[in-house]
């Protein structure tokens, strides 16, 4: 007895179609290596879909503030003229890789190490701060909520600061 090829694939069709509706589902230490790629190559690109709905705001409110201080005075140096302080320092490290990964319930921690090659004095290592947020098909997602500086500050808090007068 011969099977027809058209009804097989149908088949086998409608058991492949959940998964592939499904969200995929990234964790801590791969948002951790797609912000270390953003870094090394100077592209956002890879972690701005990966920030939680708070922290874009933050940095979209921050953005404009900072737009509107360059057209009041184009010839001076804004407060973000360096673009959004994704690191500690602006300084180009020419390593940047995921260390360890902490995960606590709703929030996971993860240690983004920045290597000079010659000059490893100057290594550093900021601490992404990721939150779980309701994602679609019931699934819980991870997302970048805050960046705590190796200094002792972080990133919503310098975005906020920046536009404090002094």
């Amino acid at each position: 007895m011969r099977i027809a090829p058209i009804p097989v694939l149908l088949f086998v069709g409608l058991f492949t179609l959940p998964a592939a509706a499904e969200p995929l589902l990234v964790t801590p230490a791969q948002i951790g290596e797609a912000f270390c790629l953003s870094r090394l190559t100077g592209d956002t690109g890879p972690i701005t879909g990966l920030l939680t709905p708070e922290l874009t705001v933050a940095i979209a409110d921050a953005e404009a503030k900072n737009d509107t201080i360059q057209k009041q005075a184009p010839d001076e140096k804004p407060p973000l003229g360096d673009g959004i302080p994704w690191q500690s320092w602006t300084d180009y490290a020419d390593k940047c890789t995921v260390g360890a990964v902490t995960l606590m319930q709703n929030e996971a921690k993860v240690a983004i190490d920045y290597a000079f090659t010659e000059y490893p004095e100057a290594n550093f290592t900021d601490t992404l701060e990721l939150r779980l947020i309701p994602g679609p098909y019931d699934n819980t997602l991870w997302r970048l909520d805050n960046i705590a500086y190796a200094t002792d500050s972080d990133l919503k808090t310098v975005l906020i600061s920046a536009f404090l007068p002094n």
